[in-house]
């Protein structure tokens, strides 16, 4: 039997276990199973395998990458964190061919989650910035 996880607990392994080290076991532990996604770079998934493909392509395109919580605020089975991701341009990213260009930019994620799992997560990130910083 699983215990109830705070949202802020959810959000904090999404970013630290799911993103910053790779860490696919995790998805199960973190992500429902319906878990509704739409990404920095404006790809909408559905479901872990959703998910886990929309890390792939952002880690084919930088395999670095890195988010950074600036801020999070949380209210019951609700957040919304102020982002920084940093990486390097290794692949093809924004439809752009590698550049090996250090990028960072700024976005913002709102999240939902139940007593378990996060069941949805909307981020917005500056790709205008990034488009400029990869261009």
């Amino acid at each position: 039997m699983r215990v109830a996880v705070s949202i802020s607990n959810l959000v904090e392994r999404f970013y630290t276990e799911l993103w910053n080290k790779w860490n696919d076991p995790a998805v199960e532990d973190t992500l429902g199973p319906g878990f509704t996604f739409r990404g920095s770079l404006g790809q909408e998934t559905l479901g872990r395998d959703g998910w886990r493909r929309y890390r792939d392509l952002v880690r084919a395109g930088s395999a670095d990458f890195c988010n950074e919580i600036v801020e999070l605020v949380c209210d019951r089975q609700r957040a919304a964190a102020r982002l920084r991701y940093t990486g390097t341009h290794t692949g093809v990213l924004l439809g752009l061919p590698a550049t090996q260009r250090h990028f960072e930019y700024a976005g913002a994620a709102f999240f939902a989650a139940d007593s378990r799992f996060l069941t949805s997560a909307w981020v917005l990130g500056d790709l205008d910035g990034l488009r400029r910083q990869l261009s």
